[in-house]
């Protein structure tokens, strides 16, 4: 059995990592992909000590710096469920349940190495546990809001893409449009401009909601055109994205023609894998507190997935300390 698994592979998962190997704690990291939301982003500016950098490069900073302590995360593990089983003998009174250990079921290849353990008696395997850990921090951010418009996923990998960092050089010198009001949209909207010929950006307000440095920079690009008040309806194309249109604030229907589309228009938490009975808030999101707390005993999450007020990766990170922090006082409650 772990002390501590750690589920989500961006920067909250490594500050966590940083901070459990410090500790001494027998931990894994496991997730999807390393990187996360990091490794999409493109220009980063508020890393502190690294100047100018992009989400690349960012997340193998991250990577090498666990490396260096001998972690490598478990990647390819898909985290279907965490559930919380409780053991009567270490529970008591007024501590919510403390003791007991968390089930982890994923789709991944192979077994564990602890499967071979017993809890309680019984087999890991029997359990239908692929990790055990007496405390479990959550990591696993956030995923992108689509459209929902129709030819959107007819489209999806055919022109139509919501990483701009990953899937933008696909567009060198070509047509393309941007759909969001956001800091994200404004970034892809600067990255595009760089390499594409002509950029539209599809805002449905009739103002940005992101940073003024960004907003004036892409206001001012000669190769941008931006359309306000301009609500997206259908994506065509044939073998792939060739129109997109849009009703304009008259309620005009309009189209333009674009090569590709690169939608940022929000996010969407990875929650779904806790148990029904964690505290979420209207959004999705895991509520914790300031010590990264659940409302569960040795369940922590940290950044994008949580209700933290700002989605930053400097805040992030904090989290991920803060939450090994926690995560340790609460393994030593148990001895």
């Amino acid at each position: 059995m772990f002390d501590l698994i750690i589920i989500g592979g961006s920067a909250a998962a490594t500050a966590a990592g940083i901070y459990a190997v410090r500790r001494n704690l027998n931990f894994k990291i496991i997730t999807k992909e390393f990187g996360g939301e990091v490794a999409t982003s493109g220009e980063i500016g508020n890393w502190p000590g690294d100047g100018m950098t992009d989400g690349i490069k960012l997340a193998d900073k991250f990577k090498e710096h666990l490396k260096m302590y001998n972690v490598v995360p478990e990647e390819g593990v898909w985290v279907k469920k965490i559930t919380k089983q409780e053991d009567p003998a270490k529970s008591s009174g007024d501590d919510r349940g403390a003791g007991g250990y968390f089930c982890i079921t994923a789709d991944n290849d192979g077994v564990p190495k602890d499967a071979a353990e017993k809890v309680d008696g019984q087999p890991v395997d029997a359990l239908k546990c692929d990790y055990i850990a007496k405390a479990v921090i959550i990591t696993t951010g956030v995923h992108p809001r689509e459209l929902t418009v129709p030819g959107e996923k007819e489209f999806r990998n055919k022109g139509v893409s919501y990483c701009t960092t990953c899937d933008g050089p696909l567009f060198v010198n070509r047509i393309v449009a941007v759909v969001g009001g956001g800091n994200s949209a404004l970034e892809a909207g600067l990255m595009m401009a760089e390499i594409a010929t002509k950029v539209y950006v599809v805002n449905k307000n009739p103002v940005f909601k992101g940073d003024q440095i960004l907003i004036d920079k892409l206001s001012e690009h000669p190769k941008v055109e931006i359309l306000y008040e301009a609500n997206t309806k259908e994506i065509i194309g044939d073998k792939f994205v060739a129109n997109l249109k849009y009703t304009d604030k008259s309620g005009t229907d309009k189209e333009i023609k674009v090569d590709g589309i690169f939608v940022h228009i929000g996010m969407i938490p990875n929650s779904n894998i806790v148990s029904e009975n964690v505290e979420k808030n209207q959004f999705g999101e895991i509520k914790v507190n300031a010590k990264c707390e659940t409302n569960i005993p040795g369940l922590y999450a940290a950044g994008d997935v949580t209700d933290v007020a700002f989605k930053q990766i400097v805040i992030a990170a904090g989290q991920g300390c803060t939450a090994a922090l926690s995560a340790v006082q609460y393994l030593n409650s148990l001895k």
